[in-house]
């Protein structure tokens, strides 16, 4: 699944507000990726601007949200893939890796919580 956006008022509940981006510059790039075995990785070009807490998923409303320290919350704009999600259910952590805006190759990764809502 991939979110693109360079619209901060798009339907993609304001993703931007959450990163570094100058305006003009290439667009906010969001892929999630998940494994067979229940692993996921969140790619992202652009740093948050506050520190991350943990990642929410809804499995009924197949959502993904952010959550930062500082308590906004942003949805990720787009639903995840049904046959995706179904390897998401018991899943505790989210690898985040922020990808170099020229290169594509990984600058840095961490691992933080994921917290799955039934209903």
């Amino acid at each position: 699944m991939t979110v693109t956006t360079d619209n901060p008022s798009s339907a993609f509940g304001n993703l931007l507000d959450f990163v570094y981006h100058k305006e003009g510059s290439d667009p906010l790039l969001v892929e999630v990726g998940v494994k067979q075995d229940g692993k996921v990785a969140v790619f992202h070009n652009k740093p948050f601007k506050n520190e991350l807490s943990w990642i929410e998923y809804d499995i009924g409303k197949n959502a993904i949200e952010f959550v930062m320290d500082n308590g906004e919350v942003r949805n990720i704009g787009v639903p995840v893939n049904k046959e995706i999600a179904k390897n998401m259910h018991n899943t505790h952590q989210v690898l985040m890796v922020l990808l170099d805006d020229e290169s594509g190759q990984a600058k840095e990764g961490y691992y933080i919580p994921l917290i799955i809502h039934s209903q």
